[in-house]
């Protein structure tokens, strides 16, 4: 039931970010849910292979490479999923920090309102 949850917001940061940022485009609410639901899966399956192979030059970066990483996990979304579009890496990469900023406050509120 969580990651339902979890899937839904996520839905709801992929739509308000679609309005704020001009780059990035959704077509539905249930185009958003299916980008939720892809980026959940591309985190767990393909981020973690980009991450080992591309892991000498997060090394001398400091670690920036892995929003270069992001930033492509969200490309090949935009990729699989017909009404989602995100026009460069640099708006990936956008979306990408402004999504996870995004999740974060909505899980905090979430997590918040469970306790009580």
């Amino acid at each position: 039931m969580k990651t339902i949850l979890r899937i839904l917001l996520t839905a709801v940061a992929v739509i308000i970010l679609s309005y704020v940022l001009p780059g990035v485009g959704v077509a539905s609410y249930w185009s958003a849910v299916i980008v939720a639901v892809v980026l959940a899966l591309l985190r767990i399956l393909i981020k973690p292979i980009l991450v080992i192979l591309t892991f000498p030059i997060t090394i001398v970066t400091l670690g920036l490479f892995l929003l270069v990483i992001n930033g492509i996990v969200i490309l090949m979304a935009d990729y699989f999923i017909d009404g989602f579009s995100v026009n460069n890496i640099w708006w990936a990469i956008i979306f990408s920090l402004l999504l996870s900023f995004l999740q974060s406050v909505l899980y905090s509120i979430l997590g918040a309102k469970k306790k009580d």
